[in-house]
């Protein structure tokens, strides 16, 4: 036993911890997106009735009942270099944007926008729309009231959300390998590396990402109860 623990605690030291880095900045990139996204989307589902309205909600929940292999088989064909974006992103960039961290990016922003989406829905459906309309009345304009009234009273629901949108994507793999691949020190993600780690026998190198992606887990999760607790 002592013979183990010494040997992870030597691993620990010489792992290469870019697939962490990497997770974290992919992971924080996506969060961002998908605060602006969910919050238009989110307010859109929440507030307006519109042909076509449950078809939307039912196309963005995809990403929780789909396949992650299906998922990212999507992606590949739609952003690949024979699709219309990836031509253009080729074009602009001169490189495709398949394999790439912007393609871990894309993976784990469609696999955190649904939750953070359906959080903010409801967290928006709860507030009271006699306030709202009495703000219109006023003369707020639609973006007055969101900024001045709904937003100020879902702040924390908010941060929930961030928080597990954040940790969801962070935890991406199926989709991420799809069309990110697994390229050490390019497109390599955590959970990526823990599988090739263990895949290739490096145990003590696995079980070193596990205990740091599992503390930055609970860390999340710990944050999310606070804010619900708070709330």
């Amino acid at each position: 036993m002592d013979t183990q623990f010494l040997d992870f605690y030597q691993s620990f030291f010489t792992v290469d911890w870019f697939p962490v880095r990497l997770s974290i900045f992919v992971a924080t990139l996506a969060t961002l997106l998908s605060i602006f996204l969910s919050l238009s989307i989110s307010y859109l589902l929440a507030r307006k009735n519109f042909f076509g309205k449950e078809l939307l909600d039912a196309f963005i929940s995809l990403p929780l009942v789909l396949p992650p292999t299906v998922l990212g088989y999507y992606l590949l064909v739609t952003l690949g270099p024979k699709s219309i974006i990836g031509r253009c992103w080729e074009a602009v960039f001169t490189s495709p944007l398949t394999f790439t961290w912007q393609a871990a990016v894309i993976a784990a922003t469609i696999h955190a926008l649904p939750l953070m989406i359906k959080s903010l829905r409801v967290a928006i459906e709860n507030v009271p729309s006699n306030v709202e309309n009495a703000a219109r009345l006023l003369g707020a304009s639609e973006t007055k009231v969101f900024f001045t009234i709904t937003l100020p009273l879902i702040w924390q629901d908010l941060l929930a959300a961030t928080a597990l949108a954040f940790a969801r994507a962070m935890g991406d793999f199926g989709v991420t390998i799809m069309i990110a691949g697994n390229l050490p020190g390019r497109t390599q993600t955590a959970a990526i590396a823990i599988y090739d780690a263990v895949e290739a026998g490096r145990d003590n190198q696995a079980l070193a990402l596990v205990v740091v992606v599992s503390l930055l887990s609970v860390a999340m999760l710990y944050f999310i109860n606070y804010i619900s607790r708070k709330r």
